[in-house]
């Protein structure tokens, strides 16, 4: 008798006897019942299991650079020149500037643009190294999201929505594909610093899906790799005795689960533990930028984005599905833009350059999808000093999420590519606008998904990313 039998009581072997022939049959009915395109289902063992999506997809894996707080695009990807002509002068009344607080008159952009690449698309001085790669480009200049409130526009762009509890794209996509590498999470979320103040945990949650689904926080301001990654190593149990103990506690587990009608929160708990054992294994050769050519850290300079940006590139190459990149401590810039928009894209922007360059020397990139972007855009307008904390001197943008700039390279898009517009003043979409949805419809389709198809039953209802909204952009496809 093995170890798991002794769980196994008259009753249980009854049951699974009487069911297991239903069960067996079960998946093949269902082909029959609902065609081929029925929605995907979870493995029973690990929904990490690699998996195929419903058509040959373009990418395989996500790196998503999420810059928390708005950049502004006006700043960045989208130049104004109306904005040097009527700076210092109200806009237009035509305009019907609606704003989250009170802004005052136009205000330029402090930073010059350049054309860059055989598409001679325009990118802001603090984006050089980006710009370096605009060939491989797709930018998005015509996003459009919700409101202009930081959480749930956060929500609505990791999620899909801005106010229930909803999975993750990152879930989504693991949910969709599983994951390549059975000794790492499916889904990394890397943050320096810890949790981020608006959502925090909920921006790399599960959801309704399987807890396995949930994006593993790693807080990237740790350069040592035991403080990087906690518990990989066990100073005072040999690896044979660990071993011994973690196969008793896996038959401890087992028992339980069954006794509770494989209840899906044990189970999550379950393969979290069993995730993290296999991760000793893994994780520790996966953090350790050490291990690469002093070449490669010139390529991507020093500092913790930089680091951050590298150990994205090692996961995927390693298997992991998708990788999240909190970047920069926060784009919120009320007062002060020039100075600093200017010091955090000077953290990030040669990392973001290189890793694109890296990625395409490999032959990564064209089936990496990396997306760039946050949860809205800013104000053409300078914001009137009010008194709060984060507004005392001016000379910053309000929050806009009527136009803003997003954008995508690798993974099957069209590189060198401009996608939509914002007015003449940068204020709202005015062409081919892109909502969340749109964006996240074609993030999927990338993937080898139909969004729509894409879905999970909970609570009587078949739930996907999209709700019930979403168009793919296919101009945005190469």
């Amino acid at each position: 008798m093995s170890g798991l039998d002794r769980f196994v009581s008259r009753r249980d072997l009854l049951c699974r006897g009487a069911m297991g022939i239903g069960a067996l049959a079960l998946p093949g009915v269902m082909q029959d019942a609902c065609g081929s395109d029925a929605p995907l289902a979870i493995n029973i063992d690990s929904p990490l299991t690699p998996r195929q999506p419903h058509f040959a997809a373009k990418a395989k894996r996500v790196i998503h650079l999420f810059l928390s707080g708005g950049p502004s695009h006006v700043d960045t990807f989208d130049p104004k020149p109306a904005l040097d002509k009527y700076h210092g002068q109200p806009l237009p009344e035509s305009m019907h500037l609606v704003t989250e607080r009170r802004t005052g008159t136009v205000m330029r952009s402090p930073y010059e643009f350049q054309r860059y690449g055989q598409s001679g698309i325009e990118v802001s001085e603090i984006f050089s190294h980006i710009g370096e790669c605009i060939d491989d480009i797709a930018v998005i200049r015509s996003m459009q999201a919700d409101v202009p409130n930081h959480l749930p526009s956060i929500l609505l762009m990791n999620c899909g929505d801005s106010r229930l509890i909803r999975p993750s794209l990152g879930s989504w996509a693991t949910y969709g594909l599983g994951s390549e590498n059975q000794n790492l999470p499916g889904f990394i979320a890397m943050r320096p610093g810890g949790y981020p103040g608006n959502g925090g945990t909920q921006n790399w949650q599960s959801g309704f899906l399987p807890g396995a689904l949930q994006g593993t926080y790693i807080n990237t301001q740790h350069t040592q790799i035991e403080k990087l990654i906690e518990n990989t190593t066990n100073q005072r149990v040999s690896s044979e005795k660990q071993s011994r103990q973690l196969d008793l506690l896996r038959e401890l587990n087992e028992g339980h689960r069954r006794e509770r009608d494989h209840n899906t929160q044990i189970e999550a708990r379950i393969q979290s533990f069993e995730l993290a054992s296999r991760m000793q294994l893994e994780a520790t050769d996966a953090f350790d930028i050490s291990q690469e050519p002093e070449s490669i850290h010139r390529l991507y300079g020093s500092g913790t984005e930089a680091r951050q940006i590298l150990i994205a590139r090692r996961l995927v190459e390693r298997g992991v599905r998708f990788v999240q990149a909190w970047v920069g401590s926060d784009w919120d810039h009320h007062q002060n833009l020039e100075q600093s928009h200017r010091a955090l894209a000077k953290q990030c922007d040669q990392a973001i350059g290189a890793l694109l360059k890296d990625l395409k020397q490999r032959g990564m990139l064209e089936d990496t999808l990396v997306i760039w972007g946050g949860e809205f855009g800013r104000t053409p307008t300078v914001e009137v000093p009010m008194g709060l904390p984060n507004n005392l001197y001016g000379k910053g943008r309000d929050h806009n999420h009527h136009g803003f700039t997003s954008w995508l390279a690798g993974g099957g898009v069209k590189g060198g590519y401009v996608h939509g517009a914002t007015d003449d003043f940068g204020f709202q979409a005015v062409d081919q606008k892109v909502h969340v949805h749109d964006l996240h419809a074609t993030i999927l389709h990338l993937l080898g998904f139909d969004h729509t198809r894409l879905t999970y039953r909970h609570a009587s209802r078949d739930f996907r990313l999209t709700d019930v909204y979403g168009e793919v952009i296919n101009e945005l496809v190469a």
